[in-house]
């Protein structure tokens, strides 16, 4: 074994290592300031707040609040400062409000802190596909998973979705209007198919995904808002229809997800009318690992959570693709259109931090 003579360099390189660490822990701290309401709390007070005013807010302990505080302050989160009392003055700023606390805001963040246990407790699970190459669906990390999902992804897509990336799409506004057949795969907790159906009640939206737990959480939704034009159903034994009578379909940051991706691109080629639209909408990839580190500085965590989630789900079955979070970039996307028999294949000029949008048309 190798011996560093260099010791700047190996203090460099511990320091990055544990750096990844704080990383990991203050993670924690944030689900449980999203878990615990103690962001909300703060972003509903006007001005500082002790963390005794803090404490008695959310119906919590001092001590615990205040080390947590102290957490958050360090990684720049927070604003704290020592309180005359021995406590801490903690500020959340307005852009941590609508990070960490404004679920209806786009930029809102604590969803996907929001099954952090869950998505840490995979370390166990995929200990053993290293050594199978089998990995494991998303629901063997239990009902939060789809939960979290719904928190993380909505928000941008409610303040955006019909308004802004719809009327992109050529004519679809109009179909959906008049009234027409659409569905949306792997839709996860439904948000997509609930917002659509609540925005276009002439059409009837179906709703597709394997998991039960989002599909449980979807049907829960529904009857709740009141939605009467949508349903939900996993293809496995409702698939999609084959005699082209939908009009549009959308996948929305899941294709990477799956086991085989091309069976699921012809399948929604043979549901879509010779005059439907495809969206879709996934991960803003590039083609090759050195592009994804030079250009996304969010890249390790995205491999990372690609282990513990995405590439888990897309290898859970012997023959799975295994793309991978960062393995659809827009060569494959096109390769995968065009062999399903689409012919038409557009990026659409959406502005988003980590995902990419395309309408695809046979």
């Amino acid at each position: 074994m190798t011996t560093p003579t260099d010791k700047d360099a190996l203090a460099l390189y511990q320091f990055r290592v544990f750096s990844t660490l704080q990383g990991a822990v203050t993670a924690g701290m944030v689900h449980l300031g999203d878990r615990l309401g103690l962001y909300r709390a703060l972003a509903d007070r006007e001005g500082p707040s002790s963390s005794a005013e803090l404490a008695a807010a959310t119906g919590l302990h001092e001590r615990w609040v205040r080390e947590w505080a102290y957490n958050q302050g360090a990684a720049g989160l927070l604003t704290v400062e020592s309180g005359a009392d021995g406590g801490a003055l903690i500020s959340l700023p307005p852009e941590g409000a609508a990070v960490l606390a404004d679920s209806d805001h786009e930029a809102f963040g604590a969803g996907s802190f929001h099954h952090l246990p869950d998505t840490m407790r995979a370390l166990d699970l995929v200990r053993d596909s290293f050594r199978t190459g089998v990995g494991f669906d998303y629901d063997a990390q239990g009902a939060e998973a789809a939960v979290g999902m719904e928190r993380s992804f909505e928000p941008w897509h409610r303040a955006h979705l019909v308004d802004d990336v719809l009327p992109l799409l050529d004519g679809v506004v109009e179909r959906l209007s008049a009234g027409a057949a659409a569905a949306d795969v792997g839709c996860g907790a439904g948000g997509a198919v609930l917002l659509l159906a609540q925005a276009f009640s002439s059409s009837t939206f179906t709703g597709y995904d394997i998991s039960q737990f989002a599909i449980t959480r979807a049907e829960e939704r529904r009857a709740d808002l009141g939605v009467a034009n949508a349903r939900f159903a996993d293809p496995r034994h409702d698939p999609l229809p084959t005699d082209g009578r939908l009009a549009f379909v959308s996948t929305i940051e899941c294709l990477h997800d799956m086991t085989d991706p091309q069976g699921v691109a012809a399948a929604i080629r043979a549901a879509l009318h010779d005059d439907g639209t495809w969206l879709l909408v996934d991960m803003k990839a590039l083609d090759g690992y050195e592009a994804n580190v030079a250009k996304n500085p969010m890249a390790a965590l995205m491999y990372g959570m690609s282990v513990l989630g995405c590439l888990s789900s897309a290898l859970s079955e012997p023959d799975g693709a295994g793309l991978g979070t960062l393995g659809l970039h827009e060569t494959r996307a096109r390769e995968i259109a065009a062999t399903a028999g689409f012919t038409r294949f557009r990026r659409l000029p959406v502005d988003h931090s980590f995902l990419a949008f395309y309408e695809v048309r046979p």
